[in-house]
């Protein structure tokens, strides 16, 4: 996938959500890109990609903290709401639209 295309599934997602605001970009290089989406709670989610490499990273933050997360490096995992420090395998991938429907959920 290239980084446009991520970028917009990214937008398509945050802007069919009732809780997200617009993606900003934060950091934008050759080969990855870093957004930002304010979510309605007063936190954000932190999204990054590496077309070179495959890395994908979801990262809900409050107060400066991870509070959930997915993310690919080593295999799939995600870093649960009860203790965002764990690294509970994933079966598949995680796009960004499973992510957002589970902080919807939470």
């Amino acid at each position: 996938m290239t980084l446009a295309e991520f970028q917009q599934q990214v937008v398509a997602v945050a802007l069919a959500s009732p809780i997200c605001g617009i993606p900003v970009v934060c950091r934008l290089s050759a080969t990855s890109i870093n957004l930002r989406v304010e979510i309605t709670t007063g936190d954000f989610v932190d999204i990054f990609y590496n077309e070179q490499t495959g890395t994908t990273a979801f990262a809900l933050i409050r107060a400066s903290q991870r509070i959930f997360g997915a993310d690919n490096t080593g295999g799939w995992h995600w870093h649960p709401f009860a203790n965002p420090e764990q690294h509970a395998l994933l079966a598949s991938e995680m796009s960004f639209a499973e992510f957002v429907a589970e902080i919807e959920r939470h």
